[in-house]
């Protein structure tokens, strides 16, 4: 049976809020692994869709903006409302080794997968080293 309305519940959980107690992940959470020579960032994004994403890169911070909107229609009485919904913000700071001119991203199953490529200046490279090189000998031949 679904509960309609605890006024406690309700207390609680704005008292949590206010007060930063929580157990619950941020609003939206991500994970990012370097994959080679690129950075991937998944951001869980459930019941939004691609087009109320945004995402913008100034200098190096890169933000995810998404607004969730509820399901609701007109004559639905509601029993519960746990999920969150509105519009979620989330900053990350990126190095500067990563090309932030070149990022791409991709939204399927609620998952937002960001893919940054690693600078050139910032990739692994081969340095020649300098050594000292024996003299030049000049070798006398005659001929017979």
């Amino acid at each position: 049976m679904l509960l309609r309305w605890d006024p406690f519940r309700d207390i609680d959980r704005t008292f949590d809020e206010i007060v930063g107690r929580t157990t619950a992940p941020p609003a939206l959470a991500f994970d990012a692994v370097r994959r080679g020579d690129t950075v991937v960032v998944s951001v869980d994004l459930p019941g939004v869709s691609a087009d109320a994403i945004d995402l913008t890169v100034e200098r190096n911070v890169l933000t995810v903006k998404a607004e969730r909107r509820p399901e609701q229609h007109d004559g639905d009485e509601v029993l519960a409302s746990e999920r969150r919904f509105g519009t979620f913000t989330r900053q990350l700071f990126l190095g500067d080794n990563l090309d932030t001119s070149t990022i791409s991203a991709d939204h399927r199953d609620g998952v937002l997968t960001i893919t940054i490529p690693v600078a050139e200046t910032a990739k692994p490279r081969k340095v020649e080293v300098a050594g000292a090189t024996p003299e030049a000998h000049a070798i006398e031949a005659t001929t017979a």
